[in-house]
């Protein structure tokens, strides 16, 4: 058994999103437009009529969750290795002040999957930690999976099902508030193909 589609999720607005500073696991609120994106796209996220729904544990995750679950009635289970990408020392501060502190290293950061903020973890550690996951859901259902999550986990995930060689994952951008990533698998095979990435509603 195995799934035929996974589709990648991403929370809605969250007040840190406004201002500009780094969440990681710090455990933010959605905003009223964060709220008014997830109501947005959750008929669209529900029409691909997901057999199993999953999704982080921090509020702006699961409060876009509950948009889905309000419109179709789908319970969205909770894993926290669902969690954003932890970002040490950096959480809570602007890009500026990381430039500050530790001059030159956003730069390293955006530019090498393997490398790790002071006190977090890499994209390639978050990558394994949410690909656990959707092995495991691949083990029980065969037709599509939702996960919602975050931006970098989102990115890096993406990057790891497509088996792409770490020193190219940088080169997929971000991916938008409430906007989502569809990955189809290649009849007869275990390899994934990309079919949507950063697809949203239009404000």
């Amino acid at each position: 058994m195995s799934l035929a589609r996974l589709v990648l999720w991403r929370h809605g607005e969250t007040d840190y999103n406004a201002a500009g500073r780094i969440q990681g696991h710090l455990d933010t609120s959605l905003t009223e437009a964060g709220i008014a994106q997830a109501q947005r796209a959750a008929p669209v996220v529900a029409a691909f009529e997901p057999e199993v729904a999953v999704g982080s544990d921090l509020r702006r995750a699961s409060a876009t969750a509950a948009a889905f679950t309000e419109l179709s009635g789908m319970p969205v289970r909770q894993d926290k290795r669902l969690r954003e990408t932890h970002l040490g020392e950096w959480q809570g501060l602007s890009g500026a002040e990381v430039e500050h502190g530790w001059p030159g290293s956003m730069a390293v950061w955006r530019s090498d999957a393997t490398w790790s903020p002071p006190g977090g973890e890499s994209r390639v550690e978050v990558a394994e930690r949410a690909f656990e996951v959707v092995s495991e859901l691949d083990t029980t259902y065969q037709e599509t999976a939702l996960v919602c999550a975050h931006g970098g986990l989102i990115t890096g995930l993406t990057a790891r099902m497509l088996e792409l060689p770490v020193e190219l994952w940088p080169s997929l951008g971000g991916i938008s508030n409430c906007h989502w990533v569809v990955l189809t698998r290649r009849t007869g095979t275990d390899r994934w193909r990309l079919t949507t990435y950063n697809g949203g509603v239009p404000a």
